[in-house]
């Protein structure tokens, strides 16, 4: 309402600078962010930024429309799980370990994530719609 009736256009964009207060969550979320945003402009796009621009703004469109029909305001969370999703499409063949005991294969790791962020006693809704979003940008 906030957006379209009182005219606060700059909420579509500041949804996905807010990843809550500072904790154990946050510190996660942004090393993945860094990481896997880095390694998909340096390997993946490197040379083809106009592709990784149009992966994000394809991300934030998409997470948009989704988040509009729920009550999830910050979406940085989403937009990150995107980007490792296609991360670890891009690179199904490499090995990880995360926190050194749990070791899988790339692809895998949204849902090692997920399943992270749950034991943190975050809600899943917002982590799954960025999952959605990188299965339909990568397929």
């Amino acid at each position: 309402d906030l957006i379209f009736q009182e005219g606060q256009v700059w909420r579509l964009m500041t949804s996905y600078l807010f990843f809550g207060g500072f904790s154990m969550d946050f510190l996660f979320k942004m090393y993945f962010l860094v990481r896997y945003c880095r390694s998909l402009e340096e390997g993946d796009f490197r040379g083809r930024t106009a592709n990784f621009i149009l992966m994000l703004v394809f991300g934030v469109a998409f997470v948009t429309l989704i988040a509009s029909f729920t009550s999830i305001q910050f979406l940085g969370s989403a937009l990150t799980f995107m980007m490792v999703y296609v991360w670890g499409r891009r690179n199904e063949h490499v090995k990880m370990s995360f926190l050194g005991f749990l070791t899988f294969h790339a692809p895998y790791l949204p849902w090692v994530m997920l399943s992270f962020s749950v034991l943190l006693g975050n809600s899943i809704a917002t982590d799954l719609i960025g999952i959605l979003v990188g299965h339909c940008y990568f397929f």
